[in-house]
């Protein structure tokens, strides 16, 4: 982190003095740098670089660096009104339209401004990523013969057995593609399994990205509601039945957004259901590795029981590792891998050998294991300390489900707030310095009631929390008591309602 802050101020220090010098003039040596601002010459080399890279300077081995030569003026603006026309016409009716909504996604993608707590964050804070030991495994990946090389297109063959393993005894490598990320992977299980048009069931409430990945693809996405245990079987049956989907999406463990676990005696009915409709089942297992500490023995994923081949496989490292570590797995029997494997070619060609190389390093690494028990206590310590913190401050935000995996609460809004509230609630929170997610997204049709997501994993502990929750208190006050509020309870001071039991009805 030091050395990072030393060359942006050193690049910051240099860009506002080029002005001294003329095109193509060359600047001071890195020894006199080096001197001037006593920074080492590491430093040096990487802030010129940076530079380079923004196209202000140009470098001359043997020679030095040199002012860049100024830039052309921009041509003035096209016209590309046309575009709305194509984009919208096809020559044919539309089933779905082809706009792509992904602002449910850039939410939890989005850097909150300075000062900003981050409870809408989608992965782990960067005191959980194992910097060290990533940094420490793309060295030794780089030094490998042929770490630059072209890899296979299904990925290296023991990083697709180590995941093979991860799934279960019954899965071998040949049944694993490698792709980049979960996101990736279900794109193109999604493509792969149904044609534009088809509708596919999906959870509800459900992740996302899963449902902007589909519409992109011009699916349309059909609600399945679910309850404490997970999806509902006979509403999945009658789903299937009305609708004729060939697909259907779901996370058994740790489901996003509600952190309900598939319980037992639904596992299996589930692949029955979709098997006896001739139906997929898309297993997005993406936080088995989110595990706290305090959950116990977790269930096998889906696709460890499924002999008929209905289950296809979507997991990842990039949620317990870094969001740039972008190496996920997709896994499938029977002729379904054939199109999976021919459309991640189409698409990407491959994941980039030094990547792979790297997250087989890192994996196998006297590291991994103590970088799992570390998130697993840390998740554990901060979910414990937002559940107590709603408690204390927000007893009237319902909490209907503790998850012990994962990293975020769903919280239901107050029966007498409605939607349009939700959103208020998410605007009066940033202004309070604390980014909240809206519940809207996490539904493919109306939602029930409003809700807001808060993560725990993206914050940096304890203390963070609390004054986040403390921030969230200030925002729903602020709501109470303006004008529109309807409410005289005195700023500052709440109703002390009891937490509701119960997962609510999706």
């Amino acid at each position: 982190m030091h050395e990072r802050s030393s060359v942006a101020k050193l690049a910051e220090s240099l860009r506002g003095e080029l002005d001294r010098y003329s095109p193509g003039g060359k600047l001071p040596s890195s020894r006199t740098l080096v001197e001037r601002f006593r920074v080492s010459p590491v430093t040096v080399s990487r802030a010129i670089a940076q530079l380079a890279a923004e196209g202000l300077i140009v470098t001359r081995p043997g020679a030095g660096a040199f002012r860049a030569q100024p830039r052309t003026a921009a041509r003035p603006p096209g016209d590309t009104s046309w575009q709305e026309v194509s984009l919208s016409a096809d020559g044919g009716p539309e089933v779905v339209p082809r706009t792509v909504d992904a602002s449910g996604v850039l939410v939890t993608l989005a850097a909150p401004a300075p000062g900003v707590i981050e409870f809408n964050g989608g992965y782990l804070h960067p005191s959980l990523q194992p910097e060290r030991a990533m940094a420490a495994a793309l060295a030794r990946a780089g030094r490998r013969p042929g770490a630059w090389g072209r890899p296979p297109t299904d990925g290296l063959p023991e990083l697709r057995a180590w995941f093979a393993r991860e799934i279960g005894p019954a899965v071998t490598a040949a049944d694993v593609l490698i792709t980049a990320g979960g996101q990736s992977a279900l794109a193109t299980a999604l493509r792969a399994l149904a044609p534009p048009g088809a509708p596919i069931l999906v959870e509800s409430p459900t992740y996302p990205g899963m449902l902007a990945a589909a519409r992109a693809t011009g699916l349309r996405p059909v609600p399945v509601p679910g309850d404490a245990d997970g999806v509902r079987p006979d509403l999945l049956a009658a789903a299937f039945r009305a609708t004729g989907a060939r697909v259907f999406v779901c996370q058994p463990l740790f489901q996003n957004p509600t952190g309900a676990v598939l319980a037992p005696d639904r596992r299996g009915e589930v692949v029955r259901i979709a098997r006896e409709a001739g139906a997929f089942v898309v297993e997005d297992d993406f936080a088995r590795r989110l595990v706290h500490e305090d959950a116990g023995p977790l269930p096998a994923p889906l696709m460890a029981h499924d002999e008929d081949g209905v289950v296809v496989h979507v997991c990842s490292l990039t949620k317990v590792t870094s969001p740039s570590l972008r190496v996920g797995a997709l896994a499938a029997r029977g002729p379904v891998l054939e199109r999976l494997r021919a459309i991640q070619v189409v698409d990407s060609f491959f994941v980039p050998r030094p990547l792979q190389e790297a997250a087989l390093e890192l994996v196998g690494s006297p590291s991994w294991s103590r970088h799992l028990r570390t998130v697993a206590t840390a998740l554990k310590d901060r979910r414990t300390a937002m559940t107590a913190a709603l408690r204390l401050e927000l007893p009237e935000l319902a909490l209907p489900h503790i998850p012990s995996g994962g990293g975020s609460l769903w919280l239901g809004l107050p029966g007498t707030w409605t939607g349009a509230e939700e959103s208020a609630v998410v605007s009066a929170a940033l202004r309070a310095g604390v980014a909240v997610a809206p519940g809207r997204p996490y539904f493919c049709a109306e939602a029930p009631a409003g809700r807001i997501r808060l993560s725990f994993a993206a914050v940096s502990g304890a203390a963070e929390i609390t004054e986040g929750v403390r921030r969230l208190r200030t925002a729903c006050d602020e709501l109470r008591d303006g004008p529109d509020g309807g409410d005289s309870t005195p700023h500052g001071q709440h109703v002390r309602a009891p937490v509701r039991e119960g997962f609510p009805p999706s």
